[in-house]
């Protein structure tokens, strides 16, 4: 399948004249996606698991029979491990709240790489303190890679819980976490993996990396906004209690105590975003049908031509792992003497999408020594035509900026 064949499934890249590269803060969508959804409200709409009529127990069937082929889809032991969340950002405060919290004492040390998110960060800010436990950070070398000296040297003893980005958002690197994980658990602490930016771009497999947790968001995957997974081991989940609390999540509620679900209904409380799940099950048929590897294959070649492209200009600041190996879909970059934002305004003029800022990032930002850079990150529609477009716009920028630039 060529590019120009998979860009025809995207009504957007055939409605828009752009070369969208801000594939890392969410996809277009594919057909296959969109009318899945678009059936489900024309043929099944009704609550999951609140009906004995059977338009809801259908709709159950297609909510729960999406949870299982996600189990698969990641190599979950148990469906029951799979818990549907608004997003990733969800995902990690659920974990945070509902097995920091209940975990952490005081002393013990939360480990996180400085890549990460804020969304993996920030909740456990709050949680250390509550506890008066410690939050550690694990710091990149020159080359934007995490040493096996660093990670060695803050997983410690105390370590109990670890947080990883496979996949930085704002440099691309690809963590060895499976490596991290082995270490961690030597050490007696669980690892949480944010698979945001590498689910879409790799195949992941829970039980082989033996990840305590795994989170993504649905919309950075083709799937449509608003919904997010949260793997967890079944041991684990079941010994937390839940981040939420109201409808389908309880089992007994009595006027002064109340028992809870199983799982998987423990952690969705309340109305499910469904037509999200079931875009999220049409995105992953999508996916298996072309394929990672086919995936990668596309990826790599326009990747390459990128950063070949991007190389020959002098006026650019890249900020990539040399490591063609160890990078994903992401390259940051800014014109040197320029405000990203600037760039990213006359990139637009020209019908080229980055996206400019600090990526929800700030801490890494701060330890580069920058203030933010513009993103472009690329997914396998993208041509090289793409590319040269950004590269035209960027010339363009430049040209207008130099004689301020000195």
């Amino acid at each position: 399948m060529n590019i120009e064949e998979i860009r025809k499934d995207f009504p957007l890249l055939q409605n828009r004249e752009i070369a969208y590269l801000d594939n890392g803060a969410t996809t277009q969508k594919p057909v296959k996606v969109i009318n899945a959804v678009k059936e489900f409200y024309e043929k099944y709409n009704a609550n999951p698991h609140r009906g004995a009529y059977a338009l809801s127990m259908e709709a159950t069937a297609i909510y729960e029979n999406t949870r299982t082929k996600i189990a698969e889809f990641i190599n979950a032991k148990h469906r029951e491990e799979i818990i549907f969340s608004k997003n990733a950002t969800e995902s990690l405060n659920l974990i945070a709240y509902s097995y920091g919290m209940e975990n952490l004492k005081k002393d013990d040390e939360v480990v996180i790489s400085i890549m990460e998110h804020h969304s993996n960060l920030v909740p456990w800010q709050k949680v250390t303190k509550i506890k008066e436990s410690k939050l550690n950070y694990m710091y990149i070398n020159n080359e934007f890679e995490l040493s096996d000296a660093e990670i060695e040297n803050k997983i410690t003893d105390r370590t109990k819980i670890v947080g990883i980005t496979h996949v930085s958002n704002v440099l691309g690197t690809i963590n060895n976490v499976k490596k991290i994980i082995k270490y961690a658990h030597k050490k007696g602490a669980i690892v949480i993996v944010d698979a945001s930016q590498s689910i879409p771009h790799m195949k992941i497999d829970v039980q082989d990396l033996d990840a305590d947790f795994l989170i993504f968001s649905g919309h950075k995957m083709l799937a449509p906004l608003g919904i997010g997974v949260l793997y967890g081991k079944k041991e684990l989940l079941n010994k937390m209690t839940p981040f939420l609390m109201g409808g389908d999540m309880i089992e007994y509620v009595y006027e002064q105590e109340t028992t809870f679900a199983p799982l998987p209904n423990k952690f969705e409380a309340g109305t499910q975003n469904v037509e999200g799940v079931v875009g999220l099950g049409a995105a992953i048929d999508y996916i298996n049908e072309l394929g990672y590897d086919e995936i990668q294959k596309i990826e790599n070649e326009v990747l390459s031509y990128a950063k070949q492209e991007l190389s020959k200009l002098s006026f650019l600041e890249l900020y990539l792992t040399p490591n063609n190996t160890n990078h994903s879909s992401v390259i940051s970059f800014n014109i040197k003497g320029v405000h990203p934002h600037d760039v990213a305004s006359i990139l637009d003029a020209e019908g080229v999408c980055v996206r400019s800022g600090n990526h929800c990032a700030q801490p890494l930002m701060r330890y580069l020594g920058i203030d933010s850079t513009c993103r472009a990150s690329f997914y396998f529609y993208n041509s090289k035509e793409d590319v040269d477009k950004l590269i035209s716009a960027l010339n363009k920028a430049y040209n207008i900026f130099k004689k301020y630039v000195k």
